[in-house]
């Protein structure tokens, strides 16, 4: 199983599509683990002539825990994990890539465009936002994300994943219930840690803000957010898109905080499209 081992630290990834294409690495959000993306949306992108890198975060699926069941803070910074983003780079041998982070892994992917402008390409920055000052978050603190979690069956959690992210009211997009509960007793299967998400929330919650400095960002970046994202306003993607010089803004009404499968063609000709300008720019 290919692992990035560096500085005592293990990082789980896994790669779809051939040797020698442009390398994109999708970033999960808080909590999730690989497996977020699914096979389909990978099986796009590989068809788009992309070699496509999902990565376990720390602290979730098979990559390293940085405590045990009641520790609350890993002691690590947002950073800390845009640096474990550049192992997995390292370990491939791509001088430079093009990330694409969905909420958490978007403010990933920005990291890493910041600490490491070197290795990155493009951007996809999908349902994240640039920092927390803009009034962006609209869960408010999330007290749950500050307490040792209650430890569930896998029973529970499969149950529960349907109702997670169910939209209120009709909705133009389906709501995939099937997927969700295999999705979430794969997760449980390959590693099942709530308190992890508890310190990668440890981290988000001091993180620094980015937005002034993401003005620096010289690549191409691809920002799509739900009109109705009831977790993360729509209004940090227009800031972002607006910092990053050339940015290409999509807003799509009736979509929440996960992207559709109904949208996922758009989205990976956005990403492949991006990623194009990346190369020619970078073949400069």
């Amino acid at each position: 199983m290919p692992y990035a081992r560096a500085d005592g630290i293990e990082i789980f990834y896994d790669v779809a599509g051939a040797a020698g294409n442009p390398v994109v690495v999708l970033v999960p959000g808080g909590g999730a683990q690989l497996i977020a993306w699914p096979d389909g949306f990978v099986a796009l992108l590989v068809a788009a002539g992309l070699r496509v890198v999902r990565v376990d975060n720390r602290d979730t699926g098979r990559s390293q825990r940085f405590g045990g069941p009641e520790d609350l803070d890993g002691g690590y910074e947002l950073s800390d994990m845009g640096d474990d983003v550049v192992r997995v780079l390292d370990h491939l041998g791509v001088a430079a890539g093009h990330l694409v982070g969905h909420s958490m892994g978007g403010m990933i992917a920005q990291v890493v465009a910041l600490d490491h402008p070197g290795r990155v390409r493009s951007l996809g920055l999908l349902s994240t936002i640039p920092g927390r000052a803009g009034g962006y978050v609209l869960h408010g603190e999330r007290p749950e994300l500050m307490t040792v979690p209650r430890r569930r069956t896998r029973e529970e959690v499969v149950a529960a994943a349907a109702d997670a992210f169910r939209p209120a009211g009709p909705q133009r997009y389906r709501v995939q219930e099937e997927w969700m509960r295999w999705a979430a007793g794969e997760a449980y299967d390959r590693g099942y840690a709530p308190e992890g998400f508890v310190r990668q929330w440890a981290a988000l919650r001091r993180a620094p803000e980015r937005l002034e400095r993401l003005r620096g960002v010289t690549v191409p970046a691809l920002v799509l957010h739900g009109r109705d994202d009831d977790v993360l306003h729509w209004r940090a993607a227009v800031d972002t898109a607006e910092a990053i010089p050339g940015s290409e803004l999509q807003i799509h009404p009736d979509m929440g905080h996960l992207v559709p499968w109904e949208l996922w063609p758009d989205v990976v000709a956005g990403i492949a499209r991006t990623a194009r300008r990346g190369e020619e720019l970078a073949a400069r």
